[in-house]
Order: structure tokens, then sequence, then C-alpha cells
């Protein structure tokens, strides 16, 4: 049963440093990357309220641990599930949140109807809760689509082999939350990284960012984005104008990325390859824990192990 396992995390199962740099080089993997920050972004119109949510590295970190403890619930246990006292059992070896945030951050999924209290629970002291059917949903499609990712890099089935088996899901994602959660190399982010990530809104930012990059290899040592404007990224983004500015600014003052000052238009942003080069590898630590997620559950799923 999936509600067997444990939601303990065991900070010895990271990222393999060699296998990360093996696929962070991968020719293949900017494009996919690009096509992946896409994704993102139309999961953010589809479902603004929660990609607005979690697209901070903190909150992202949360909803999957969360999510985790759900898919984990042993339905002989009308207790098991997610609460905050198990949300923080589970972050408690990493440091990621305090018991206050722990606690906050689920009012903050209740309050915007993200998550309900589970029916029949005999408890009022400790009531654990669920995910809604839209929680339930924008999870199982960003999963979706970071197979189809990890498909288009080795021309994989795994998003054939997922749609006709969905346990694949329901095994895999708690594995790979654990692993991402206790995997330093993905949860503290190069600072390049996390000056986007570890911002309210700041994942979102960095996605359309990343989408909108030209060319796929570095040009005189430079990435480069056309015409970007900040009211639009305001506009879209239901995000301050001050708020993108500000993003940007952290960036541009850790010599990332910058504007060329073109006949005075300041539209055309440059980014350094070392930046480019720190997303692919931070991104690369998340798919080879999903790689290894994904892989452990058919596994499991083949010897009928749950």
């Amino acid at each position: 049963m999936i509600g067997t396992q444990s939601s303990a995390i065991d900070t010895t199962k990271v990222s393999v440093s060699s296998e990360v740099d093996l696929f962070a080089a991968n020719p293949a993997l900017f494009p996919v990357l690009q096509q992946g920050a896409r994704h993102m972004i139309e999961l953010y119109d589809h479902f603004p309220r929660i990609a607005r949510l979690v697209a901070a590295q903190q909150k992202w970190l949360l909803t999957q641990a969360a999510y985790a403890l759900h898919l984990q619930r042993d339905p002989a246990d009308p207790l098991s599930g997610i609460t905050a006292a198990r949300l923080l059992d589970v972050i408690a070896a990493t440091n990621l949140a305090s018991r206050n945030t722990a606690t906050a951050f689920l009012a903050e999924l209740r309050a915007y109807k993200l998550i309900r209290d589970v029916t029949g629970s005999p408890s009022k002291r400790s009531r654990p809760l669920e995910p809604t059917e839209t929680s339930h949903e924008a999870m199982t499609l960003w999963f979706r689509g970071q197979l189809r990712s990890l498909d288009l890099i080795d021309q994989g089935d795994r998003v054939a082999r997922l749609e006709s088996n969905p346990d694949i899901f329901r095994y895999a994602q708690p594995l790979a939350a654990k692993r991402l959660i206790a995997d330093k190399a993905w949860r503290e982010p190069p600072v390049s990284i996390s000056c986007f990530v570890w911002t309210e809104y700041g994942g979102l930012i960095l996605d359309d960012f990343i989408s909108r990059i030209a060319n796929i290899e570095p040009e005189d040592g430079c990435y480069w984005v056309d015409d970007l404007r900040f009211s639009e990224l305001s506009s879209h983004y239901s995000l301050s104008r001050t708020h993108v500015r500000r993003l940007f600014a952290r960036a541009e003052a850790q010599g990332s990325l910058g504007w060329q000052d073109r006949n005075g238009n300041r539209n055309r942003i440059w980014a350094t390859a070392s930046f480019v080069e720190d997303y692919k590898r931070w991104q690369s630590v998340k798919f080879c824990a999903l790689e290894w997620a994904y892989n452990e559950a058919v596994r499991s799923i083949a010897q009928g192990a749950f």
C-alpha cells in the first residue's frame, strides 16, 4: 500500500554529482527546459492562484511534501495524511521551515480552498487534510509535464506508461518529493537562481525569462532576450512593476544579467552563460530525482510491491 511508505526524509538519498553533470551536459537539455518553462506558464494561466502560491522555493517544497503525505495516507488510519505536525516531521531534518511557517502555509491552502478536511475524522485536535480536485489536477499535470520533458530528452515513453498506469504517479511523487527536499543542491540553488526562486512569485518570472531566451547556445558569452517589458510581466502575472523590477535588479547586481542600451531602448537583456549553466544544472538535479522516482515506481509496480 502507498500509505505504508515512510514519510521520513533520508538525507543520504540525494543527487549524485556525476549523474547530474552528465544530465546537464546533454545538448538537448536547454530547448527542453524552455519548453518546460512554457508549460509552467500554461499551468499558471490555468491555475493562477496555485501557481502564484508555489512560485517561491520554500512553498514549492512544502507543497510537494504535503502532497506526498496525502498520497501516503493509510485508509485504515483516519488520522494519517496531511497535518501540520506531519508536514513539520517531513522537513525537520532540513530546517526548511518552522512549525509556525508550516501551519500558516496549510492555513493559506485551506483559505484558498486548495485543501480541505478529510471527512469522518474522529479527532478535532488533529484533523487530517486532503487536496481538493483543483490541487490534484494541477499536481498531476505538473508531474506529467516533467515526464514529458524527460521523454523529449531521450525519446522515452514515460508519459504513455503513466497514462496507462496512474499508480506510477501515486508512488513516484512521494519518492521524488522526499529526495528533492533532502537534496541541498535542489533545496538551495545557486545564488544566481535563488535571487529569483527564494522570492515571492520569483519562480514565475524566472520561468518566463528562460522561455524568452532567443539563442540556445551563448553568443559572445551571453544569452539574449529581446523586447522584455516589465509592464507586460506585471500585467500577465498580476504583480506590481516594483516587484518585477526588484527581481531583475537583484540579478543585475550579481552580474547575472543586464540591459543593452541600444538607442536608448533598454528592452534587450543579456544573461551570462554561467547563469544559464546554473539553471541547467539546478533543473538537472530535479530531473535526476524524478527519473529515479519514476524507475522505482515502475519497478515496484512490476514486483507487486504495493
